[in-house]
């Protein structure tokens, strides 16, 4: 089980994800990291770095790495200047924006297959505001970070219905038994205005 990252840890993460997009749009080149402060941010995990306008909080981006393949703090970096430039739903972030815009990063468990004998029984295997959730079938992959049913107030099977269309499925493709579903959690920090106070967002659960 991965260990949970302190709030310093955290505020680390998200300045570090504001310097590499700020970096990255005047230079067009990626930051070298600081040092991370301690080993946590070492290890290798997932992440996903969202960027939203503010004060509206309108999504301006969201890109992230759903697996543990390189060190948290670098994939961080690379998360964020792709979040801000190659998040194909959005034009590339230009610099005035930045300044009007609050970065969140969401640093993810191992993702772990859910078992199931009949499709109709994974709403009850899903908690909404815990779990993540990736699908995949043949070519076909979507992910959505656990907040983002909170966001909506979804119920479970809304949460799959909107899973199955952001992977480019019929939205009762999970009723078919033909896609392998994940879930994994996540710890979410974000910024209360931009370059402000960095906070955990504590998701309500159901």
């Amino acid at each position: 089980m991965e260990e949970k990252l302190s709030l310093e840890e955290a505020e680390y993460l998200v300045k570090l994800a504001r310097r590499a997009i700020r970096t990255y749009l005047t230079e067009k080149v990626e930051i070298t990291p600081p040092p991370p402060p301690t080993e946590k941010l070492k290890k290798e995990r997932g992440v996903f770095v969202t960027i939203y306008t503010y004060p509206e909080k309108e999504l301006r981006g969201c890109i992230g790495f759903p697996l543990p393949i390189m060190p948290l703090y670098q994939a961080t970096v690379k998360a964020a200047i792709a979040s801000a430039t190659e998040d194909p739903r959005f034009l590339p972030l230009e610099l005035e924006e930045l300044d009007r815009s609050v970065i969140e990063v969401s640093v993810l468990t191992t993702p772990e297959e859910i078992s199931y004998k009949d499709p109709k029984e994974l709403p009850s295997k899903i908690v909404i505001g815990r779990d993540g959730l990736i699908i995949k079938s043949g070519p076909y992959s979507g992910l959505l970070l656990p907040q983002v049913p909170v966001e909506y107030n979804w119920t479970p099977e809304e949460y799959l219905m909107h899973l199955c269309l952001k992977a480019g499925l019929s939205s009762t493709f999970w009723l078919t038994g033909k896609a392998k579903i994940y879930r994994f959690t996540a710890q979410v920090f974000l910024e209360k205005t931009p370059n402000g106070e960095v906070v955990e967002e504590e998701l309500k659960t159901c």
